[in-house]
């Protein structure tokens, strides 16, 4: 006697998905090969009809692969807009599809909401390089010096701080500061990179994102030799000397507007991989050079966790109160200058 195995309930057979995605599949068919799509496709459907019922979004860094980035995201975008956009979304559940800090941002600013992120274990060189208590020995020896925050920091250290930033807005909130002197933590790369373009005095901290400290100039020198009339952008956790050799710098999202805008014929993103996937995708006439440093924690969400995140309702994102409210001053007074 034969046995037909059934559907497990709530997909679709792969040949069914894939045509239920072959409008989704339409925006990244540049990138990810059909034959690649397949093994995505029950797990696009699945999380469609689980945002739907379960009256879910999913937020997007641009750092996600494209097959999160094009393929289930309702909101994409840098730190920034995903801290924005995460204020106004219509929905029960907000899925973080990014690293813990994200997801956390996301839960500051939306405290009555359920925030799920798919891997709570991913991590982030930055986050975990600081901690509070190293804040607070920085202002006991630093005395009177306002603290500036970058996003990817924990809520604990965003509590102890006095406003936070992103790369898009750190140098718009350190002028408006309007001193002299700012610490600013925890990336050292960023601090310096800003001391340079404000002439504002800035106390770091030692800890760098793993993935921009790897680009050094010489790697940028061969992408001109190879490729003549290359535009090179570079994101400001870059060193200053891959920064200075750039004709650009910016967050992911300038990186974006500056690609959109200009056009050139030949560029290289000095960032993290999927940034130049995902644009390619969206406009595959642009030609990028693309110098690759994947960054191990972004690339812990996938679509099957961000699914069981949806089915399971978690992990699920729980700060303490009192830590919650001190943090999420200091990251509305940001979005106040955004």
């Amino acid at each position: 006697m034969s046995v037909t195995s059934l559907p497990t309930p709530g997909t679709r057979p792969a040949h069914d998905a894939v045509e239920a995605t072959r409008d989704v599949y339409e925006r990244v068919r540049h990138v990810i090969p059909e034959a690649e799509w397949a093994t995505f496709a029950q797990d696009v459907v699945a999380i469609q009809e689980l945002k739907r019922s379960k009256r879910a979004v999913v937020l997007a860094h641009n750092y996600q692969t494209p097959e999160i980035f094009h393929g289930v995201a309702d909101v994409v975008g840098d730190s920034l807009l995903l801290a924005q956009r995460a204020q106004d979304v219509d929905a029960d559940v907000i899925l973080l599809a990014g690293v813990p800090f994200m997801a956390e941002t996301a839960k500051l600013l939306n405290p009555a909401k359920t925030v799920l992120v798919p891997d709570i274990t991913a991590g982030c060189s930055l986050a975990d390089g600081i901690t509070a208590e190293d804040v607070l020995a920085l202002r006991a020896e630093h005395p009177g010096v306002p603290v500036v925050t970058y996003v990817n920091s924990s809520a604990a250290v965003k509590a102890v701080s006095d406003i936070c930033c992103t790369s898009g807005n750190v140098e718009r909130v350190v002028r408006h500061l309007g001193v002299d002197r700012v610490i600013l933590i925890p990336d050292e790369y960023l601090a310096r990179n800003v001391a340079r373009a404000t002439g504002v005095d800035v106390i770091t901290h030692p800890t760098r994102c793993e993935v921009h400290e790897r680009f050094d100039v010489a790697q940028v020198e061969q992408l001109r030799a190879e490729t003549p009339g290359l535009t090179v952008l570079a994101h400001p956790e870059c060193s200053p000397e891959v920064v200075a050799a750039a004709d650009v710098a910016g967050s992911t999202a300038q990186m974006i507007d500056y690609v959109t805008a200009h056009r050139p014929p030949h560029v290289a993103l000095i960032t993290e991989c999927s940034m130049a996937d995902n644009i390619r995708a969206a406009d595959p006439g642009l030609h990028y050079v693309q110098p690759c440093n994947i960054c191990p924690h972004m690339r812990r969400s996938t679509l099957t966790k961000i699914r069981l995140a949806l089915e399971t309702g978690g992990p699920e994102i729980v700060l303490d109160p009192t830590t919650a409210a001190a943090a999420r001053r200091a990251v509305e007074r940001m979005l106040e200058l955004s």
